[in-house]
């Protein structure tokens, strides 16, 4: 596996779910293949529109993230998963530090990769899925240089306040994101507690700030 294309892949994996919404009721109405296409096509414009982002500016990427892209996922359910059963005794303060620092070190440890992602382009396969299903699976594929590259979204349908489609998992070449960091995870809260896992996340993105 070229390590290299890899981490391009998922710094588009994050900011591919970046969005211009112009109202509400655009997003409940959307179609979940259709949020995918849109959304992806918008972030590389804002990518080439914006020189900060290609050029690794970290605070604009989170800027970005937090303006865009958090809005269309789940990631309360996102960390929930990745956390796995312990999720279950944390408090609420808990779990908003957890979000924290998890969406942090998400973004600290791809910003790096953004610059090389404008070349490349996504192309989203027919959605097989009934009308009433309310998680589905939305396939795609990342065209640049080289062999296409697998990058799939799972997207459950919501209601109430920001109701539509939000995404709570990825897979980058077959190899789910939730799933990976649960691995890590799992261990770290084994040993040392959730406390413990906070305090590793916050000690790991603190070093990665530090790198630049």
């Amino acid at each position: 596996m070229n390590l290299r294309l890899l981490t391009r892949y998922v710094a588009l994996l994050l900011m591919s779910t970046a969005s211009l919404l112009a109202q509400t009721v655009q997003a409940a109405d959307e179609t979940a293949d259709a949020l995918i296409n849109r959304m992806s096509s918008e972030v590389l414009g804002s990518i080439k529109a914006d020189r900060s982002i290609p050029a690794g500016d970290v605070a604009r990427i989170i800027a970005l993230v937090d303006a865009k892209v958090m809005p269309n996922m789940n990631f309360k359910r996102m960390t929930a998963s990745a956390v796995g059963p312990a999720w279950r005794q944390t408090t609420p303060e808990q779990q908003k530090r957890l979000q924290e620092e998890f969406k942090t070190l998400l973004v600290r440890t791809y910003a790096g990769a953004v610059a090389q992602v404008a070349d490349l382009s996504v192309a989203v396969k027919p959605l097989r899925a009934a009308a009433q299903d309310n998680e589905v699976l939305v396939r795609t594929e990342i065209k640049g240089r080289g062999d296409p590259v697998q990058l799939d979204y799972r997207l459950e349908k919501t209601s109430g306040e920001g109701a539509g489609w939000k995404i709570y998992n990825l897979n980058v070449m077959g190899v789910w994101l939730v799933d990976t960091y649960r691995s890590q995870f799992v261990p770290e809260i084994n040993a040392n507690g959730i406390d413990g896992l906070i305090a590793t996340l916050k000690e790991r993105n603190h070093a990665n700030a530090k790198k630049g």
